[in-house]
C-alpha cells in the first residue's frame, strides 16, 4: 500500500517542499547579496548621476511635496527603508528619468502658475541694532498686523514670515500686486519712535516646485532678488509678472541699472505702481 506523496517511489511530498524553501531561501540570500553590493551600488549611482534630472531624487527635501513623481519616490523609499541598495538605487532612477522629462515639457517645474511676492522692510536692520529684542519684537507684531491681512483678504497663501519680510503666494497677478500696495499704505500708519516703517517688494511670476508647504526653484529666486533690490516703497516687478497686467491699470518704469545674482539674463525689471485706468 503506498500512501499520499508515495506513489510509484516517488519523492514525499514534505521533502519537495524542503527543497523549495531551500532553494527559495538561496536566490532570496543571492538577491539580497546582489542588492548590498558595493561594486553594483557605486554603478547604479554613476548610472544616476549621468542621468538627466535630479541625481539626489529621494532625499527628503526632494520626496516633500504632492506631485505623482514624489508619491511614487516616497513609495520606494518606504518599500526598500533608509539602507542602501541597487534596488532602491534603479527604483529612485526611474523616477529622476521620468521627473526629468516631465520638467522638459513644462510638466515638472510645478504643477500650476504662481505669482510670487516678497516683501521687505528697509533698514529694519539698523533699527533692530539700538531698540533691543522686546521693542523689535513688538514692531514686529505690528508690521504683521499691518501687511498679512491685505494678502490674505485678496487669496494669497503666506508661505513663510522671513523675519523683517514675508514670503507670499498668489493665484491672480492683479491681486498680488493690490495686495502690496495696500500693505504699503497701511505700514506707512504706524508709528514707531525712532524709525519710520516702510517696506519694498519684489513679484515674479512662474512654475516654482511645490515642496511640502514652501516653494522651490528659479522663479522663487527671481521674486527674492527683486524684493531686496527695491529701494524704499518701490515696487519691483518682472517683466514676466507685468505682462500678465492691464497695461492701462499701470504704470511701469524700467529699471535697467541693477545687478541681481542668480537670475536668468535678460531678465526686465519694472518698478510698478497702479493707476486708475
Amino acid at each position: 500500500m503506498t500512501g499520499p506523496g508515495t506513489d510509484d517511489g516517488a519523492e514525499p511530498d514534505a521533502t519537495r517542499m524542503d527543497r523549495l524553501r531551500a532553494a527559495a531561501a538561496r536566490s532570496a540570500a543571492q538577491a539580497q547579496e546582489l542588492d548590498r553590493s558595493p561594486a553594483l551600488q557605486r554603478v547604479v549611482k554613476r548610472l544616476r548621476d549621468v542621468l538627466p534630472g535630479d541625481a539626489h531624487f529621494g532625499d527628503p527635501l526632494s520626496l516633500g511635496g504632492g506631485r505623482h513623481t514624489e508619491a511614487a519616490g516616497r513609495a520606494i523609499v518606504g518599500l526598500t527603508g533608509d539602507r542602501p541598495g541597487v534596488t532602491r538605487e534603479l527604483g529612485l532612477g526611474g523616477v529622476q528619468l521620468w521627473q526629468s522629462v516631465l520638467e522638459r515639457f513644462g510638466r515638472g517645474g510645478g504643477e500650476h502658475e504662481v505669482v510670487l511676492v516678497f516683501t521687505d522692510l528697509v533698514e529694519f536692520s539698523r533699527f533692530s541694532l539700538a531698540a533691543g529684542d522686546d521693542e523689535v519684537l513688538r514692531v514686529l507684531r505690528r508690521v504683521g498686523e499691518a501687511w498679512e491681512p491685505p494678502m490674505t483678504e485678496r487669496a494669497g497663501t503666506v508661505v513663510k514670515r522671513l523675519g523683517d519680510g514675508l514670503m507670499v503666494a498668489f493665484a491672480d497677478p492683479r491681486a498680488a500686486l493690490d495686495a502690496v500696495v495696500d500693505a504699503r499704505r497701511r505700514l506707512g500708519r504706524l508709528e514707531v519712535p525712532g524709525w519710520t516703517p516702510r517696506m519694498r517688494a519684489g513679484l515674479h511670476v512662474g512654475w516654482p516646485r511645490r515642496v511640502g508647504g514652501d516653494y522651490l526653484g528659479v522663479a522663487v529666486n527671481v521674486a527674492a532678488r527683486l524684493g531686496d533690490a527695491g529701494r524704499a516703497d518701490e515696487i519691483l516687478g518682472s517683466g514676466e509678472f507685468l505682462a500678465r497686467l492691464d497695461a492701462r491699470t499701470v504704470s511701469a518704469r524700467r529699471r535697467r541699472r541693477l545687478s541681481l545674482k542668480g537670475v536668468p539674463d535678460g531678465l526686465e525689471v519694472y518698478a510698478l505702481e497702479p493707476t486708475d485706468g
